[in-house]
């Protein structure tokens, strides 16, 4: 009997974790749900998805961090980057509604400032460039979708609704509405308007292929006149 009490008191204890942590994060589990297709319901997110754990330790070390026990929220964030994949600074600044896909290779340096409802895929660096003082990691627009691989690197700014597009280094500021692609980063508008964070990465503008394409078109049309 006394077994069985220890058991009931133990399931409701977990239910009730669960529970508080659906609630507490709410945002990033329904950006979850909607950014990822593969995601099926609340509870396998909150159970299996890496990314979410992450953020979840991040909010406990940074707790700790507050309250100036600096080692033990440093100790939380290596035990998260071993068990997710996925190392944030616990001094980095993270609003509401992150959703990190897959998120092996993700590292989030100290001073990185990350807005509201940001995507970030595998292997995105947030880092300095050197070791100057100060805000040397990048603070991150609203709305802002960071490809696989890329390294935004610096106390740069990546602003609101903009792509950085797969693999690209970006070590200068970005203006909304951007896309920026390439190494380094090289910026092309799309024509002022919020990028959906479901992309057609495909589709995405480069500027150096436009350059090239347009470079075809006027060979093409010398020769044309040639004739």
């Amino acid at each position: 009997m006394i077994w069985f009490n220890l058991i009931i008191i133990i399931l409701l204890f977990f239910i009730s974790l669960i529970l508080l942590i659906a609630f507490l994060f709410k945002p990033e589990i329904k950006a979850t749900l909607e950014r990822d297709p593969a995601a099926r319901n609340y509870l396998e997110v909150l159970l299996l998805y890496q990314g979410l754990h992450a953020i979840i330790f991040h909010r406990i070390a940074q707790f700790f961090l507050k309250i100036r026990l600096k080692f033990i929220a440093r100790l939380i964030s290596q035990v998260s980057r071993h068990l997710t994949g996925i190392e944030i600074h616990p001094g980095a600044k993270i609003k509401r509604g992150l959703f990190i896909d897959h998120g092996v290779g993700v590292v989030i340096g100290e001073t990185a400032i990350i807005g509201d409802n940001v995507t970030l895929f595998q292997g995105v660096t947030l880092g300095g460039t050197g070791k100057e003082k100060g805000k040397r990691h990048p603070t991150i627009g609203n709305n802002v979708v960071v490809g696989s691989g890329a390294k935004i690197l610096g106390g740069i700014t990546i602003g609101d609704n903009s792509y950085v597009g797969s693999n690209a280094v970006v070590i200068k500021d970005v203006p909304p509405n951007s896309t920026v692609v390439g190494v380094p980063g090289r910026i092309t508008k799309q024509n002022g308007r919020k990028i959906e964070v479901s992309l057609d990465h495909i589709h995405i503008l480069d500027p150096i292929m436009e350059q090239i394409e347009e470079l075809k078109r006027r060979i093409e049309n010398l020769e044309k006149e040639k004739k």
